[in-house]
């Protein structure tokens, strides 16, 4: 195990490596052993368990009585979806994602950008009965193999996307679907097809039992891509034929959503700042 540097001992230091492990735990939701934690961020053991107790102190990581690795609470969930709701995202957003919902039957999500990762923020329920796919709110998108990210990827050229699908990875058919693509020219193939319909289909890529359709939302203001908007459901209900009825009514949510996007914000010291844009 490499010593701690002098320069990563102070409270700088400290943030990031506290940071880090809710981070590397966010990605783990079965918990982590401290010990796993310390080798990921290359600290003294010692030093990642005063680090958790600090963690378990303010309530954002607990530790599991059966197996003792530690896992994240839902508290920086909460905090992340108070923070939208204060902006007003979710109540703003939420009718045109429940209208879709109905009209669909299956569940609807939308994504917002955040740097170079697409966070899924709300969503809304249309399945009444039989398999229901209800994720949590907060997950982070695999570009790879996701009908959102691949709507995101679209966006771009096919270098960028090609970059930020390989600094994700990729998603593999064991973890995700049968189908879910392997190399730059399947997601290439992918990109190309979802420019010429202007949203994406995707069939058992993300999930063996889930199909797909994402589209971008994009900002009526400036045409800056701020989100991505998907309905997904199991493949027996939601076939290819279904999807693309559904492509439709998702282009058209796409354009409400992007004029929910108030005018551009001014300089933070000028008064009477506006509120943020609610995708940006």
């Amino acid at each position: 195990m490499p010593r701690t540097k002098e320069k990563d001992a102070g409270p700088d230091g400290i943030l990031k490596r506290t940071l880090r492990i809710i981070e590397i735990l966010a990605g783990h939701p079965g918990g982590m052993p401290f010990y796993e934690l310390a080798d990921a961020i290359r600290i003294p053991r010692s030093a990642t368990h005063r680090l958790l107790a600090s963690l378990v102190d303010e309530g954002y990581v607990r530790q599991d009585r059966e197996f003792g690795s530690y896992v994240l609470t839902a508290k920086i969930a909460s905090l992340g979806l108070r923070y939208l709701q204060a902006h007003g995202i979710t109540d703003l957003m939420q009718p045109v994602l429940d209208r879709l919902a109905r009209e669909c039957g299956e569940l609807v999500r939308v994504a917002i950008l955040d740097e170079d990762r697409l966070i899924f923020v709300s969503k809304a329920q249309g399945a009444t009965a039989g398999l229901r796919y209800d994720p949590e709110a907060g997950q982070e998108a695999k570009l790879s193999c996701s009908s959102s990210g691949l709507a995101w990827l679209s966006t771009m050229s096919d270098e960028d996307a090609i970059a930020l699908v390989e600094k994700q990875g990729y998603g593999s058919k064991e973890e995700y679907g049968p189908n879910a693509p392997q190399t730059a020219q399947a997601i290439r193939r992918r990109l190309r097809e979802a420019r010429l319909l202007g949203y994406v289909v995707t069939q058992q890529t993300f999930s063996q039992w889930m199909n797909a359709v994402a589209a971008p939302i994009r900002s009526s203001l400036d045409g800056r891509v701020t989100g991505t908007i998907s309905v997904a459901g199991p493949f027996i209900r939601l076939t290819e034929e279904r999807m693309q009825q559904i492509g439709p009514l998702l282009l058209e949510a796409t354009k409400e959503l992007g004029q929910l996007s108030p005018p551009p914000r001014p300089p933070a010291d000028k008064p009477g700042e506006p509120r943020p844009n609610i995708f940006a």
